[in-house]
Order: C-alpha cells, then structure tokens, then sequence
C-alpha cells in the first residue's frame, strides 16, 4: 500500500471577509503554493469562495467549503447546494462538523444525505464525528464515534469510499485550548480506521485519510503526524494566520519523509 497523502484543511469558520481572505490566501500562496507533499485544503465563508477560487489558480491549493445542502434546489432561504459549490471549483465540503449538530441540531440521517449528495455531484466530503466530554467521561466515546460514522456513510458505495475524508474531531478539544495526546488521538483513529475496514474492506479503507480535528497547533503537529492513522488536521483557529497554518503544512510535509 501506498502512503497516504497527509491533507490539511483549514476550516476558518464564520471568519474573513472577502478582502481579509484575499490578504491571507496571497500570503499562503507565497509560502505553500507550491507545496507538493501535502494536499492543502481551504474553506473560507461562502461569501469569499469565489473571490478565493480565482486567487487559487496556478498553485497546489484546493478549495474547500464548510457546508452544503443535501438538495441540489429549492425553497431553502440561505442555503447552499453542492452544484452551486461545482461552479466555484469547490473541491472539498465539510460536513457533519459538531458546530453543526449541536448549534443547528443537524442529525447523523441529514449528514448522510449531505455526504450522498456531494459525491453525486463529485465533491469530496470531510465527515466529521466525534465525541463531547461528557461522552468520553461516560466511556462511551467510541459509540458515539461509531454511530455517527456508520450512519454518515451509510448507502456510500465501496468504489466512492476513498473520496471521503473523515476528520475525528473531540468536541471536548475544539477552542478550549485542550487536545487529546497523540497516544488518546490515535487510539480513536484506530478505532475509526477498522470501523472503515469493516465497512469498506481493508484495502479500501486503508487508502482513506483520518485527520486530527482537535486544536491542533504548531507545538504538538508533529508528534501528532508521527501517529500511524493521524492523516492530517482539520484545522480551526491555526487556519486564520498564515504564519501558524504554514507551520502546520510544512510539519505534515516532514511527516511523509519520516
């Protein structure tokens, strides 16, 4: 089996405006453009998507979106579908993020329709799962994570499975400033890659990438992405200055070379 490509996304969350995005991106262009080793993922607001998609042209960097109707139409004020999402050269879509369960009460079925309506219209979803710190303090961490990835995934065919990226995000470590040692991270992504073989087959799910959502920063990615089934990050706060987000690509670069 081929290494697995690391990918880091930057989820940058209700943040930047438009201008403010073009400021960044340039910055990003000029110190991972070019970067070869890592797929490097952005998702700004929608409001910036289609001034940064034309920023992106002639570099490695992909574009991503946060969030996608599970319609490709309809009376549905203030969404936005995955055909729209198309037309911007929009590559990833995250989906299923835990703001979005617990803010705006997103179920594990409305998820799945989400991830079956990306990769009809050939978008690569970013499934998010992931426990809260009362679940993991119950020992039920594992459940929660394996409920929500059996049923975001549920009706996604083998052949399509190595377009999904799941990104295992402990609720508990998302802005507080806690993340889970690589030692506690790793044993969930573990847990989440043979849930995937058991789903997909071993071959199949061994090519699909499992990344770290949890606060990761400059100080602790490499020992992080040293980790066995640690792909990468999806990354929040970090995503938001070119400086700390360069730092983090570079790392997962290192980390192929290890």
């Amino acid at each position: 089996m081929s290494k697995r490509i690391p990918l880091i996304a930057g989820n940058w969350k209700m943040n930047k405006t438009a201008t403010e995005a073009t400021e960044l991106v340039q910055a990003l262009s000029a110190t991972i453009g070019k970067e070869s080793n890592v797929h490097v993922v952005l998702c700004p607001p929608f409001t910036a998507l289609e001034r940064v998609s034309g920023l992106l042209e002639g570099t490695h960097l992909v574009l991503g979106a946060q969030n996608a109707h599970d319609k490709v139409s309809g009376a549905f004020t203030g969404e936005v579908s995955v055909v729209m999402l198309r037309d911007l050269h929009v590559t990833y879509v995250i989906l299923g993020h835990s703001e979005r369960r617990a803010i705006f009460g997103e179920t594990d079925a409305f998820v799945n329709r989400k991830v079956l309506s990306a990769l009809e219209a050939s978008l690569r979803p970013i499934l998010c799962v992931g426990e809260t710190l009362a679940e993991r303090e119950a020992g039920k961490a594992f459940e929660v994570v394996k409920t929500q990835l059996e049923a975001g995934l549920a009706g996604v065919n083998q052949a399509k499975s190595d377009q999904v990226v799941i990104a295992y995000e402990p609720v508990w470590a998302i802005g507080t400033g806690k993340t889970a040692t690589p030692a506690m991270a790793q044993e969930v992504h573990a847990f989440i890659r043979a849930t995937l073989n058991t789903l997909f087959g071993i071959e199949a799910a061994s090519r699909m990438r499992i990344l770290y959502g949890g606060s990761m920063k400059p100080d602790n990615a490499d020992a992080l992405l040293a980790e066995k089934d640690i792909d990468g990050g999806l990354i929040g706060g970090a995503a938001l200055e070119a400086k700390s987000f360069t730092e983090l690509v570079r790392s997962a670069a290192r980390s192929v070379s290890r």
